[in-house]
């Protein structure tokens, strides 16, 4: 026998003592800014860093295995995350646990579930509702394309209501597990009052699709929404190079979703994990930044003869959409500074047509009723010069109009 083993053996039964990273709460309440920058990385002092690693384990050592069966039952029936080493990476990881103790907290709620993409953090949800058979989702449009898509062809077994927000207590059946709106919606930037509907939705799960919001300009559960989704690729990452869902949520809920996430497989890798967890520290920086340059080029915009109409939300926030008098298409490609994509959040300013990428999975007849013009173009404003993002805009618009003209003298 090595002798050495019981002294192993004795090392892991303590590691596996040790609290989950990121896991403390302030004594007192702190600002936004300051748990942008420290939630999720309390533990980092006493653990002699500064930046917090990446753990890119795939698995985690153990010499005793009664404990870990013990562990894994435990998940199997609670779905609460493991005191200690995770046993494996589908089940947790200390580096994308700290982003989700960090999110938490940013968005005021007990708990959060990151995924692999934000689709694949719905489809958790969606899995939930589904295995306590409430597949019947009630939901208002316009919602993220991939999202509309999602509710709409029943992959998951689900059945959609569509409806406006004063019809969403009429459209509550039995079998309703869950209440869908998202606000500023995708992309014609509607807005929904999220306490009332919250009300209309009684016992009934209500998810806010807060993506383009952030926790920065509203926090949906201080109104009554129980679930809070984020599209973690867009504001959270912050510089269009990670990929990322990610749920926040009460630890009941969070509960079933780790197990879903565990079942299926739709987990973060820690590299994203990191990556989310160093974007939020600048999130409030960013969003602020780039939603005063997104107003001042709403307020040009408005002010312009080329453009027919422009939708900028109350709450604020660096997306703008508008329609414009001549061709889109040609707006696009006209742009030189401003990069013709689709995705948002960025540091660099984004355009893009929904009625041919984002949305144009959704049926055209659908996509019109809910606002989705074909001469709608959504501009993600990223941290750019204003002027130097209006010259770029202006001339686009310029060559927009006159091929236009040109076309219809023809």
């Amino acid at each position: 026998m090595d002798a050495d083993g019981p002294a192993r053996a004795a090392a892991v039964t303590r590691t596996a003592a040790v609290p989950h990273p990121g896991t403390p709460r302030p004594d007192v309440p702190r600002a936004l800014a300051t748990e942008a920058v420290h939630a999720g990385r309390e533990d980092l002092a006493s653990l002699g860093l500064h930046a917090a690693p990446i753990d890119l384990s795939t698995t985690y050592p153990s010499y005793d295995t009664r404990a870990e069966a013990a562990r894994i039952d435990e998940f199997a029936t609670t779905g609460a995350r493991p005191v200690g080493p995770p046993v494996y990476a589908r089940l947790d990881n200390p580096t994308t646990a700290r982003f989700e103790t960090a999110l938490a907290r940013l968005e005021g709620t007990e708990s959060a579930v990151a995924f692999a993409s934000g689709m694949a953090a719905l489809t958790a949800v969606l899995l939930v509702r589904s295995a306590a058979a409430l597949r019947h989702v009630v939901a208002v449009r316009p919602l993220y394309g991939c999202s509309d898509h999602l509710l709409t062809a029943g992959l998951l077994g689900t059945e959609v209501t569509w409806t406006d927000p004063a019809g969403i207590a009429d459209a509550i059946r039995p079998d309703t597990g869950l209440v869908m709106v998202e606000t500023p919606a995708n992309p014609t930037l509607a807005e929904i009052d999220i306490a009332a509907v919250a009300h209309d939705c009684g016992s009934i799960p209500l998810l806010v699709d807060n993506t383009f919001a952030t926790p920065v300009l509203q926090r949906p559960v201080e109104h009554g929404a129980r679930l809070v989704l984020h599209s973690a690729t867009k504001y959270l990452g912050g510089h269009g190079d990670v990929l990322g869902g990610v749920v926040a949520c009460d630890e009941e809920f969070a509960r079933a979703l780790r197990q879903v996430r565990f079942a299926t497989g739709g987990v973060l890798h820690p590299m994203a994990g990191y990556l989310l967890l160093r974007g939020l520290s600048t999130l409030p920086v960013r969003v602020r930044a780039a939603s005063a340059t997104a107003a001042e080029l709403a307020r040009r915009l408005a002010d312009d003869p080329r453009v027919a109409r422009v939708h900028y939300p109350s709450v604020g926030g660096a997306m703008v959409s508008f329609e414009v008098h001549g061709d889109p298409h040609e707006v696009i490609a006209g742009v030189r500074l401003i990069t013709p994509a689709v995705s948002l959040g960025s540091v660099d300013t984004l355009i893009q047509h929904p009625a041919s990428i984002s949305h144009r999975i959704v049926p055209e007849d659908d996509r019109r009723s809910a606002g989705v013009s074909d001469r709608l173009l959504r501009m993600s404003v990223g941290l750019e010069d204003v002027e130097d993002l209006w010259r770029d805009l202006t001339q686009a618009l310029s060559l927009s109009f006159e091929r236009s003209r040109e076309s219809a003298a023809r």
